[in-house]
């Protein structure tokens, strides 16, 4: 697996700038749109279970399983941004990420933050 599988955000010529703080240097906030998510559920399949179970047994990371995760985090921020985009943002503030188990079959994914009107000071 090369390093694009295991990492995501966003590409530099994107429309909504998310970020992790409560502010943008450089920009201000011109209106506050409110809380926006995007949230994805994956299950499991069979054979990376099979392949998680028996790496368990000898240590390591669980590289399937990883990759997994990053494409189910790149889905939930992709729809984050296509909610913010709806509303009128162009970026979205205090971005963070929730993961959970979902009723043993699987993870679920939330991206959530505050989408804003930015413009450059």
């Amino acid at each position: 697996m090369s390093i694009q599988d295991y990492g995501g955000g966003q590409g530099p010529d994107s429309d909504v700038l998310v970020v992790t703080t409560n502010d943008a240097p450089g920009y201000r906030v011109q209106e506050v749109l409110g809380e926006v998510f995007g949230l994805t559920v994956r299950s499991r399949h069979l054979g990376s279970q099979i392949g998680a179970g028996l790496k368990s047994m000898v240590g390591g990371e669980l590289k399937g399983l990883t990759k997994t995760l990053v494409q189910t985090r790149n889905q939930a921020m992709e729809r984050l941004v296509e909610q913010a985009r709806a509303r009128g943002a162009n970026g979205v503030l205090m971005f963070r990420f929730d993961v959970t188990e979902a009723a043993d079959v699987g993870t679920e994914v939330c991206a959530y933050g505050t989408a804003v009107v930015l413009a450059r000071e």
